[in-house]
């Protein structure tokens, strides 16, 4: 189970399996700009996902991964992201017969895949007891 917990101001931590992610917002909305906003890290799971199944596709098949990178570029439109265009940058002698192979490992990314075919939300709220109470 991943805890959501509030250090303070309007930063919030997640913290899962033993690691602490932390969020914060821009100066701009009212945070200290101490870490990146849940957005940002929205992109970047849909990135760095990208990124693993790319970097596996390669590893799986010997091909050198330096100078491997993806981007991940979001095209906003009124009030909200209507594209994310992710350019897989392949490293100098990149065999010209995978080209096409990478593109599809890629898109076969786990976090696309539940964007995609989102899982359904539950919502609820819970008290709690008061300490000492009863």
């Amino acid at each position: 189970m991943m805890e959501i917990t509030f250090p303070g101001g309007v930063a919030v931590d997640a913290t899962y399996r033993g690691h602490t992610v932390h969020t914060d917002q821009s100066a701009h909305h009212g945070g200290d700009d101490s870490g990146p906003a849940p957005f940002d890290l929205f992109l970047a799971s849909i990135g760095t996902c990208a990124g693993l199944y790319a970097l596996r596709f390669c590893q799986q098949r010997d091909i050198p991964t330096a100078g491997l990178r993806v981007t991940l570029e979001p095209v906003r439109g009124e009030g909200r992201i209507d594209r994310l265009r992710l350019v897989v940058e392949l490293p100098a002698g990149f065999p010209d017969k995978y080209r096409t192979a990478i593109l599809r490992a890629v898109d076969q990314c786990a976090v696309k895949r539940h964007i995609i075919e989102p899982p359904e939300f539950e919502v609820e709220a819970v008290q709690l007891e008061a300490v000492g109470a009863g």
